[in-house]
């Protein structure tokens, strides 16, 4: 960047300052066109005017450096997925310096926290401009419909909804103390167990302990699920469940300090959840070496139809072409696969849609 601007100077015949002064000046004209796609061409007239008198430059001068500083503008764009310190908050991180790298700067990812899925998509009502989220597909159909936490906040912008690429699946993990590596839901019976609270894994694994008849043998510890990993370490409890992509952190923490177990379900479970599909990879964690079969909740990165197609073409285009070297750096973006556009509900962004008709992808006709 700086020998290019050199360059110019040199070119151009102006001096450093010169060149600093009209960076300042396209810089902020740059950010004001990427903010307000409302405002019309002409706006920026009297300003550059002012500013070719001021600096003693040609108008031809000013063009060029016009041109020069534009190809450097970036297209910001807003990611909201979760709450500081979760898998998929690191996920967003993870991603936005994989779109930095991977445009050169040109798109950035600014993550905003958020309080769970369903804000995500309420804020539809009244994001402008580049808003990617993240959710479960099947929140944007309710939304779509106004049924569930969506009946009484019904909004036609929900209609305005497209979708954008998958991201790691929430995947259920019950945990147990012991050196089996994998075990069944029996072995939950006459357990402490600790399940969270108010969160989808907590809902699940109580969904599933009542579905398979488990409500009445397991004891139920009343804590958040971040202690879940100390509470076993320490005894404190018999194991713990928790809902993230895989490899999960808290996983991770648990089986580097002790033997751990995952319960794995049968076919007849599995189809009783009513839930996808999800399996573990033996290996994913230490001493569970064989396969564990259980559940997950799909997740996509999903925006609206006030981006523009470049900017969604160039995002998803950029998402595929990183994920190999994401997954180098965290395993669970090695488990997205484009067989998971399946699980996408509504539409397809026309931009996505168009990289993946040009990249070959098998596009469900649903999503067109």
């Amino acid at each position: 960047m700086r020998n290019s601007f050199r360059s110019l100077r040199r070119t151009l015949g102006v001096t450093a300052a010169t060149l600093a002064l009209v960076s300042t000046a396209f810089s902020a004209h740059a950010e004001t066109r990427v903010t307000y796609k409302s405002a019309s061409a002409g706006t920026a007239y009297y300003p550059f005017r002012s500013l070719r008198r001021t600096l003693g430059v040609t108008a031809a001068t000013l063009a060029l450096v016009s041109t020069a500083f534009s190809a450097h503008a970036e297209t910001r764009v807003t990611y909201k997925s979760a709450s500081a310190g979760t898998a998929y908050y690191q996920m967003g991180v993870e991603l936005s310096e994989a779109i930095r790298q991977g445009t050169d700067d040109a798109i950035v990812l600014t993550l905003e926290e958020s309080q769970g899925s369903v804000q995500n998509v309420m804020e539809v009502m009244a994001r402008q401009g580049n808003y990617v989220f993240t959710t479960p597909p099947a929140l944007v159909e309710q939304a779509m419909a106004g049924e569930g936490a969506f009946a009484e906040r019904q909004n036609p912008r929900f209609q305005e909804i497209r979708g954008l690429f998958p991201i790691p699946s929430i995947t259920m993990h019950f945990v147990l103390a012991g050196d089996e590596g994998v075990t069944d839901m029996s072995a939950l019976e006459d357990k402490y167990l600790l399940i969270g609270r108010g969160t989808f894994g907590a809902r699940e694994a109580a969904r599933y302990l009542e579905l398979f008849g488990l409500e009445e043998k397991v004891q139920i510890a009343d804590a958040a699920i971040g202690s879940g990993p100390d509470a076993l370490k320490n005894g404190q409890i018999d194991g713990f469940v928790t809902a993230s992509s895989f490899p999960s952190p808290n996983v991770i923490e648990t089986a580097a300090s002790m033997p751990i177990s995952l319960v794995s379900l049968t076919d007849e479970q599995i189809e009783q959840t009513g839930a996808a599909r999800q399996t573990i990879p033996g290996g994913t964690y230490p001493g569970v070496d064989k396969d564990v079969e259980t559940t997950s909740l799909p997740v996509i990165a999903y925006t609206t139809t006030y981006m523009d197609d470049d900017t969604a073409y160039t995002l998803t285009k950029t998402f595929w072409e990183r994920r190999d070297a994401m997954a180098e750096e965290a395993a669970w973006w090695g488990s997205i696969i484009p067989e998971m556009l399946e699980n996408m509900t509504g539409s397809l962004h026309p931009g996505a849609l168009r990289y993946y008709e040009e990249a070959g992808f098998e596009v469900p006709d649903s999503l067109r």
